[in-house]
């Protein structure tokens, strides 16, 4: 046998037409194989649906903890390596891939832009309140730690407790559960500061319960001393709390600022002094230590009353001197100089401190009915949502606030109308000691409706 004759059968040559029609016949078994129902049992899922690991779909976590399609990085290949992929996926995976390659990240990027432009336009304080059985996000029994025992209504001799049983659910937004978990990864290293008056305090104390989810956690250190929040000799508290979660390095503070106002004693050696009341500064507070937050919080409202001045001993001040403007000094002008002075500065830091969001949340409603606090006013209702489950409103409940805001880059936390319809969640006539004739009708249970705020915050961190 000759070195060029290796077709050959006992001696024989074969054909060229023979070595075609055998090729064909091996053509059609294989294309047989690949279109047969049976065979297609025997392929694994992987070689059907697996796209090749050029194909990164980014599915990042937002705020309340679902993953939602941001991106995709899409490496272009070359002829060769498509033609390597499809022979890897088969027929059908690689007609999927030849599908999805030229739409994928133009569906996905469309379907972001639609949740996000979705979420923006949202109104927050338009929705209704709905039963929900997993309700309350944290026990009022285990909170101890965080949880001031006036505001636990579960250690106190309230009987109903069918407040707790409810969530909020904005219209037409986009609002998931509070995942304690993924909060505390998305604020990682950061800061969130609450400065205001005792419903600020409620806010910042039912996000501490949130977020340890009601139960001891003595890995939480308090480092309120980085920030001078110490019990000083002789103060019933201290101006404030901060405490921080080592494992994901995020703090979370309080500061007392009833009226968002610098307050300087006109004679420091001297206890029972006036306090200039600094109608167009902010807190000394906020102006050491904005650089070191990340997301701040601002409320005031119900300690602008003459009595709660004059019993503070607060003179207004403007422009460094005692005000001798009588249209300022009409409460209802003072705190709107007061708020705009102070949305106005955080404004003008906002550039200095492009990593601070800042939000400031509406007036806690009262519920005091027949009289006021001191004059015998109660909420004795105990029937959840009796005046309605639902609000709808165009515009802020506070137009204060919004007027303030506008043209700025603070966020507006309306948290008024839902809590309106909420008249039976307040403290009402039951304390520690047993049930008394005066009634706390300005603040709430907790757990209760400050959780709510809280997950209206979050979801629009």
């Amino acid at each position: 046998m000759k070195g060029g004759n290796i077709y050959s059968f006992k001696g024989r040559p074969v054909s060229a037409a023979l070595a075609l029609v055998v090729l064909v016949l091996f053509s059609t078994l294989l294309w047989t194989w690949e279109t047969n129902p049976i065979a297609t049992t025997f392929r694994s899922a992987q070689e059907w649906y697996h796209l090749p690991s050029d194909f990164h779909l980014e599915l990042p976590i937002d705020s309340v903890g679902t993953a939602k399609p941001k991106k995709v990085v899409e490496k272009s290949l070359t002829p060769s390596r498509q033609n390597k992929t499809k022979l890897q996926l088969g027929i059908k995976g690689a007609a999927a891939v030849d599908s999805i390659r030229p739409q994928s990240s133009d569906f996905l990027h469309k379907k972001d832009l639609k949740s996000s432009s979705r979420n923006e336009a949202c109104n927050y304080a338009n929705g209704k309140w709905v039963a929900d059985s997993r309700r309350p996000l944290y026990s009022g029994f285990n909170c101890k730690q965080w949880l001031s025992s006036m505001w636990s209504c579960r250690m106190t001799q309230r009987p109903d407790f069918s407040f707790e049983g409810f969530r909020w659910q904005p219209k037409n937004c986009d609002m998931q559960e509070f995942d304690r978990s993924m909060f505390l990864r998305k604020m990682k290293d950061k800061t969130i500061a609450f400065i205001g008056d005792s419903l600020g305090r409620q806010q910042f104390q039912s996000l501490m319960c949130m977020a340890t989810g009601g139960e001891e956690s003595p890995e939480v250190e308090n480092v309120g001393w980085e920030y001078g929040l110490v019990k000083h000799r002789g103060a019933i508290r201290p101006d404030g709390w901060a405490y921080r979660f080592p494992r994901t390095n995020t703090t979370i503070l309080y500061y007392w600022s009833a009226s968002l106002c610098d307050l300087v004693p006109l004679n420091i050696s001297d206890k029972h002094t006036n306090i200039a009341m600094h109608l167009d500064r902010p807190p000394a507070f906020m102006r050491q230590f904005l650089h070191r937050f990340n997301v701040l919080v601002l409320n005031t409202g119900h300690h602008w009353n003459r009595g709660k001045l004059n019993g503070n001993r607060w003179i207004m001040h403007v422009n460094g001197m005692p005000n001798e403007n009588k249209k300022i000094e009409e409460i209802a002008n003072a705190k709107k100089l007061a708020i705009k002075s102070v949305v106005r500065w955080l404004d003008l830091q906002l550039v200095l401190h492009p990593q601070l969001k800042v939000f400031f949340r509406t007036l806690s409603p009262r519920h005091f009915i027949n009289g006021d606090w001191n004059t015998g006013g109660s909420c004795d209702n105990t029937i959840p949502l009796s005046n309605g489950n639902e609000a709808s409103q165009v515009g802020s409940s506070d137009p204060v606030i919004e007027g303030a805001l506008k043209g700025t880059k603070i966020k507006i936390l309306d948290i008024t109308p839902l809590s309106q319809l909420r008249d039976e969640a307040h403290m009402s006539r039951y304390t520690l000691r047993g049930i008394v004739n005066a009634s706390d009708c300005l603040h709430w249970c907790l757990p209760g409706i400050p959780d709510t705020w809280n997950e209206l915050l979050v979801t629009q961190l």
